[in-house]
């Protein structure tokens, strides 16, 4: 890897204080990287989740954060002319949630799309060496062909996050293709884990069944996801940063790969787990299927296999299980002189 003064390894990570940024960061800071982070620490839910990610970041002496909205032109050029020798940018800063698109449009438009612009912009001025980017899923559409290929078309997107998780692929391609930005998309599929976001389904129902409350099951349950622990998320792009897509004569340093666990899971199965881990019966309400979902989830991950020689593989049993612990342990830590203590869950493999 290169690096910079005093052997340095500079990396900057959008989103940083959110679900994989603040994991990622902590993977980075563990192996010995200088990671700078930006996050403007948007309330899409309870700001709390992130601040107190953050605190845990900023314990770090080699991380650096900065509250700044992408969707700021101004602010994301003057961060980047101030800006060190980026080794990669990773950015996983976005406006989350197929559902909360079919209410917010105009979100996805200004976090999604104009944040991403910015960012290319620095990074075509910055001369990045790698920029990782995240990308979903989601943009596979209704696909009946399974599992899910890279080569697949992906012009058909039943969601608006959907759709500008696309556009930012077409965009990164394009600056990719006219300043030589080498890039990697990961579509990941369905991550979940500790210090998840409160909109995902793992935390809604995992509340709910603690709480005794119903909890709603789309298409009667029988719905399959490719669930992603995000331990393994993190591996694959921890091994991913010193691998730019190589600048050839009349290729596109740019690559998309699959980022699943190569293992579709019923919803039902899934809820099974965490009734398990809670070890109390959910109360469910069987509903249809909600407009801006897809039926089914499946990665094909041989390219990351091929490329990295890893794959993601946490079991769902043991993910849901070490999700449920820190749930238990965050909602019943007490505050002594205003620190949070709490155990840390990020990899069950460790």
């Amino acid at each position: 890897m290169n690096s910079g003064p005093n052997n340095e390894h500079y990396v900057l990570v959008t989103g940083a204080a959110g679900f994989i940024g603040f994991h990622l960061t902590q993977r980075l800071l563990e192996l010995g990287m200088t990671v700078h982070g930006l996050d403007n620490l948007t309330p899409y839910y309870d700001p709390q989740l992130k601040q107190d990610r953050l605190s845990q970041l900023q314990q770090h002496p080699r991380f650096r954060h900065a509250h700044i909205d992408l969707a700021d032109r101004d602010s994301m050029r003057s961060y980047f002319d101030q800006a060190p020798a980026w080794e990669a940018v990773v950015h996983l800063a976005a406006q989350a949630g197929v559902r909360y698109s079919l209410e917010h449009p105009m979100a996805y438009l200004d976090s999604n799309l104009a944040g991403t612009m910015h960012l290319l912009e620095g990074c075509r001025h910055g001369s990045v060496k790698h920029l990782l980017y995240a990308s979903s899923s989601s943009v596979y559409g209704a696909s009946a062909t399974m599992p899910l290929r890279e080569d697949q078309a992906t012009d058909q997107p039943v969601s608006l996050y959907a759709a500008t998780k696309k556009s930012c692929e077409v965009l990164v391609h394009s600056y990719s293709h006219l300043y030589r930005v080498p890039a990697t998309g990961l579509r990941l599929f369905t991550v979940y884990g500790p210090w998840g976001r409160p909109d995902m389904a793992i935390f809604k129902f995992t509340h709910a069944i603690l709480a005794g409350e119903p909890i709603e099951v789309y298409n009667h349950g029988k719905m399959q996801r490719d669930f992603t622990y995000v331990a393994d998320v993190v591996e694959a792009i921890r091994r991913l940063i010193p691998l730019p897509p190589t600048d050839e004569t009349g290729t596109v340093p740019h690559r998309i790969l699959n980022v699943g666990n190569n293992s579709p899971v019923q919803l039902e199965y899934f809820i099974n787990c965490i009734e398990n881990s809670v070890g109390i019966p959910a109360i469910k309400q069987h509903k249809p299927m909600h407009k801006g979902d897809v039926p089914a989830t499946w990665a094909d991950v041989s390219r990351l296999k091929a490329l990295t020689g890893f794959e993601p593989g946490t079991s769902i049993e043991l993910g849901v299980e070490h999700f449920v612990n820190w749930y238990q342990d965050y909602y019943s830590s007490k505050r002594y002189n205003g620190i949070l203590w709490m155990r840390g869950y990020t990899n069950p493999k460790s």
